[in-house]
């Protein structure tokens, strides 16, 4: 057996000579002594412990097949994927007016029409659910909430052909927060709703300034009021966008939440985000806007930990690609055009389609597959990357086809992330107590990585 090349080592914090393995492949975490950790290296470790590790997928029988395993990782995700999923822009407008807007630029109060609502409904029955696939899509603006009536006209007849076909219809919203309220919710909520993400731009004295209503006033108390009142109906994703001049301020937001009643029980997930540039892809995925810059690995190390630290759950490392890699994802605009992306919605020449039509190939125009190159398949980082944003790389004014690196990224925060996740969860990813080897100390605490040696 060999070592994974899909894995990282660090020195085991307060562990004199012990060293905490973590794969990035299978997100699991073990500590071994120095001892055991060079028994690994050469091939001569004790058949129980090696057998432990090949579970973890620390250690591999072949290094070279591993590499082409995961050189057709993503093609096999591809092929098994029985869901189909979707993001909806229902409309380029809004009721509040948050400086940084993501859609500024091209937000001109436009809606998606009836027309086109009803071809989105046809081509999801003919293309998905008629042939067996589960659909899930999420509502996103502007703000999705003033586009109530197409909701119900999308889900009504999704959610009974879904049921009718014995697969599963549902949906999520990306909102601003000031419009679903317990009424809206529930209602929602029959139609298929299975989650929200609410954004709050920290605490009330900095989201006030960061997302005023278009009036003017501050709409902290509405967006709060309403996931006290629905959080038992629909599970709550928070979400907010930080600035290097505010981040510190952030955990304030959550006292306050706790000392409105919204406990850690009632929000299913907390994120916060840098704020970034035109049609960014922080709403969808924390991946797009990662970033080797000191001050924001310090200030999403730092949140993080507060997040934990009060019990809260947030995002955890995970196998995962720019959606562009996969195929059944994209987005929907308003006039029924087809992206693979949010944040590409904004740029000419990357529309892949549209519900008339259907789609395109889009394999060359997105550089899909870009990061089958060796640098690539060698790095230990991949399976969390896969090549990085298309969106980064046209901010940095380079071309899709080139891999943007996390390199540097995961340099500077995986090992705090990991450690971060076993001290205050027990857990990372899928961490396992690993047996200890004849005649040291016992197994950690379960849910805890144990220590080994030989």
């Amino acid at each position: 057996m060999h070592m994974s090349r899909y894995l990282k080592i660090y020195p085991a914090k307060n562990r004199p000579d012990h060293f905490l393995l973590y794969s990035t492949l299978r997100l699991s975490a073990a500590i071994l002594s120095g001892a055991a950790l060079d028994h690994a290296r050469k091939g001569t470790l004790p058949d129980t412990l090696r057998d432990k590790l090949a579970h973890l997928g620390m250690l591999v029988p072949d290094p070279d097949s591993e590499r082409e395993q995961m050189r057709g990782l993503l093609d096999r995700v591809n092929a098994k994927s029985r869901r189909f999923t979707a993001m909806v822009v229902l409309n380029l407008d809004c009721n509040l007016n948050c400086g940084y807007c993501y859609e500024a630029e091209f937000r001109d109060g436009r809606y998606m029409s009836e027309a086109t609502a009803d071809l989105l409904v046809e081509y999801l029955l003919r293309e998905q659910i008629t042939r067996g696939f589960d659909a899930e899509l999420s509502f996103y603006g502007g703000e999705p909430l003033l586009s109530l009536d197409l909701i119900r006209r999308i889900s009504r007849p999704l959610k009974e052909q879904a049921e009718r076909h014995g697969v599963d219809y549902r949906f999520s919203v990306v909102t601003n927060g000031t419009l679903l309220n317990r009424r809206c919710a529930g209602e929602l909520a029959e139609l298929g709703l299975k989650g929200a993400k609410f954004t709050l731009d920290g605490p009330r004295h900095i989201h006030d300034i960061e997302r005023p209503y278009a009036s003017g006033a501050g709409s902290f108390d509405a967006i709060v009021d309403n996931i006290a009142a629905i959080w038992d109906l629909v599970p709550i994703q928070l979400g907010g966008n930080f600035r290097s001049e505010n981040y510190l301020h952030f955990p304030r937001l959550l006292d306050q939440l706790v000392e409105r009643g919204i406990t850690k029980e009632k929000i299913q997930s907390v994120l916060f985000t840098p704020v970034t540039p035109k049609a960014g892809c922080s709403e969808r995925s924390s991946g797009c806007v990662s970033s080797s810059a000191p001050w924001l690995v310090e200030a999403q190390l730092y949140l993080r930990e507060e997040i934990l630290k009060r019990g809260f759950k947030t995002s955890k490392p995970k196998v995962s690609a720019c959606i562009v890699e996969l195929e059944k994802n994209l987005l929907v605009n308003c006039e029924g055009d087809f992206y693979k992306c949010p944040a590409l919605m904004g740029w000419d020449g990357f529309s892949i389609g549209n519900l008339a039509e259907g789609i395109r190939d889009f394999r060359a125009s997105h550089a899909v597959g870009n990061w089958r190159v060796d640098a690539c398949l060698d790095c230990a980082y991949l399976p969390l990357c896969f090549g990085g944003c298309r969106f980064l790389n046209l901010l940095q004014d380079k071309t899709v086809s080139e891999v943007d690196c996390r390199r540097d990224h995961f340099d500077a925060a995986l090992e705090r992330i990991v450690e971060q996740d076993l001290a205050y969860t027990g857990t990372s990813g899928e961490a396992r107590k690993v047996p200890t080897a004849r005649g040291v100390s016992s197994p950690a605490p379960s849910g805890a990585p144990a220590s080994a040696s030989c």
